[in-house]
């Protein structure tokens, strides 16, 4: 009599195994063959031969997949297909690791699939030039690669929305935060539509000597540079055009009271405020282009600490004043990140506001014209004072640069989303890169938007020493420089970034000359920077970023005692760097 007993543990999961590798083969019946390729140490060994078969054989058994040689490839490497069963990505990998390990074998990896980068299909996209122009763009193509922005929360604390079919598909309904009727110019005061009806003035309106001027749909334009939709066929993309917008309005005729703008802030953010529904969507990010003169008040600074609190990054405009930011408000609160705006060229626009406050900078436009594309294209409205149909537009100012970083910021909390409102800001100015032209007090430098989501999705920043943003952390103080320098020496991944001698940096008492070397790998192209703690905060002081690939960078800067230090920054490639660092 034949007895069916109870499979044994290890039968049970080699059967399981067994199932589900057959359900996989058969949902992937269609996919892409996965293939791996090997070239060998001597170019007359061929894969198919007892050399060649012999660093293939235990892999591919232990694997249950079966090799077979597909073709030459020009640098004497040969392609081999894989079947018998499909691979996970882990396996594939540990495959070539192990082939790689056979010492007939210079080196095996797996034949990847690459895609397209995306480029949107929206009208007017070319227009963008902050999103993709070479000198003075944000390299936004390349973070869209890696992130869109889907699952965050924007809130855009601003004069409401316009339902714009560009930005329908990414809007939440939001509230209307204005308390004032006259203000608010809709008939009514705090209620739960967030509609921009217009905020056109007349002569004299707002107080003596102010000037006429039509309605804005300031909101609108904000909005769409955020998460206006992408590859829809029309007008223009967002940078984090899956993100969700929530329009919080707070300003109409004549600006917004602060008391509203604090209560629009907090609830953003998910707080409760009296009177006021809860809000379902809160915010990871909150807009700010918004301000005015004047120290920052209990009020506002309250308001932007509860939402910190609750996990929000506030993003604050700098001002367009062309003077010292510090005496912007809400830009001279605590805890935000303050953005300065860049021009064409990559340098400060000539509007924009600057100082020790500002912490990075972004494309905001410098336009002599209503036409000149020098602007920033977003959405708009038509209407001169109440609303009229869709149209796009192009603005400038520092209003404008904000939300670029409040996007990038979108970006980064959709791949990490546990990074911290100070980890975000820390991120951002680590990842940034060197100014194309002048932009003195412009912050860290010119947010890098594909540079910021890698650094986000390497994790939160290293506390001191070593390297943020994508590099590693093995920076030590060893190496050969010439007499009278220090040396450090670490390794960067693309992408990265490291402070020396720390984050910390170093501290000289007496003013004089800092020199620094930077040596790099032969394939890579890293940039240096000298920065200096100004008012508690770090400031570029000079960059050398124009070696190009396999070029050391060097600095000479003439400086007052004070604290230092020195940013190295991989912009392309990887590999092992060396500094040596001579100071006063």
């Amino acid at each position: 009599m034949i007895r069916v007993g109870k499979p044994s543990s290890s039968c049970l999961g080699a059967l399981l195994a067994l199932s589900a590798s057959l359900l996989a083969g058969a949902a992937l019946a269609d996919a892409p063959p996965q293939r791996l390729i090997v070239k060998y140490r001597n170019a007359n060994v061929s894969a198919d031969g007892p050399v060649g078969l012999q660093a293939l054989r235990n892999p591919a058994a232990r694997l249950g997949v079966v090799t077979s040689h597909l073709r030459d490839l020009q640098n004497g490497a040969q392609l081999m297909s894989l079947s018998g069963r499909r691979l996970s990505r882990t396996e594939l990998q540990q495959m070539a690791r192990e082939v790689a390990a056979d010492p007939n074998v210079e080196y095996a990896e797996e034949d990847r699939l690459l895609q397209p980068q995306m480029t949107p299909n929206d009208a007017r996209y070319n227009e963008q030039w902050d999103f993709f122009d070479t000198t003075a763009g944000m390299r936004v193509p390349a973070a869209w690669d890696q992130a869109s922005g889907a699952g965050i929360v924007v809130a855009v604390v601003d004069t409401g929305y316009r339902p714009h079919t560009d930005l329908a598909v990414n809007l939440y309904s939001g509230y209307d935060f204005i308390s004032n009727a006259l203000i608010a110019n809709d008939g009514s005061g705090r209620d739960s539509d967030a509609r921009d009806p217009g905020d056109a003035v007349s002569a004299g309106e707002c107080g003596n000597g102010n000037a006429a001027s039509g309605s804005s749909w300031h909101g609108t334009h904000v909005a769409g540079t955020i998460a206006a939709a992408a590859n829809n066929s029309i007008g223009v993309a967002g940078v984090a055009y899956a993100a969700k917008i929530l329009p919080v309005r707070v300003l109409g005729k004549c600006g917004g009271y602060i008391s509203d703008i604090a209560d629009g802030v907090a609830w953003a953010s998910g707080a409760t405020v009296s009177g006021v529904p809860s809000n379902p969507n809160p915010a990871r990010v909150i807009n700010l282009s918004l301000g005015g003169s004047g120290a920052c008040g209990s009020t506002m600074q309250n308001a932007i600490n509860t939402a910190r609190a609750r996990g929000a990054v506030v993003v604050v405009a700098a001002g367009n004043s062309n003077t010292d930011a510090s005496n912007s408000n809400p830009a001279n609160c605590s805890g935000v990140v303050v953005v300065a705006a860049t021009n064409r060229s990559g340098g400060r626009a000539y509007y924009s506001n600057y100082g020790s406050i500002v912490d990075v900078a972004a494309p905001g436009g410098a336009m002599s014209s209503a036409n000149d594309p020098n602007g920033i294209l977003s959405t708009l409205n038509t209407g001169s004072t109440t609303p009229g149909s869709d149209s796009y537009a192009l603005y400038q100012g520092t209003s404008m640069a904000t939300p670029h970083v409040a996007g990038v910021v979108a970006l980064m909390l959709s791949k990490n989303s546990a990074l911290t409102p100070d980890q975000v800001e820390t991120l951002l100015k680590s990842s940034s890169r060197a100014f194309p032209a002048t932009c003195s007090a412009c912050g860290a430098g010119l947010v890098d938007a594909n540079a910021a989501v890698t650094a986000a999705i390497g994790g939160a920043p290293a506390s001191s020493g070593g390297s943020s943003g994508g590099g590693s952390s093995n920076v030590s103080n060893s190496g050969s420089c010439a007499s009278g320098y220090t040396a450090y020496s670490g390794t960067l991944s693309a992408s990265g970034s490291a402070y020396l001698p720390t984050s910390s940096g170093y501290s000289v008492a007496t003013s004089g000359l800092h020199s620094v070397l930077l040596t790099v790998p032969a394939t890579g192209n890293f940039d240096l920077y000298l920065h200096k703690q100004v008012s508690g905060a770090w400031s570029q002081v000079t960059a050398a970023a124009t070696g190009g690939v396999g070029a050391s960078e060097s600095i000479n800067y003439t400086g007052s005692k004070g604290v230092y230090r020195v940013k190295v920054v991989a912009t392309k490639g990887s590999g092992a760097y060396q500094v040596c660092l001579k100071t006063p």
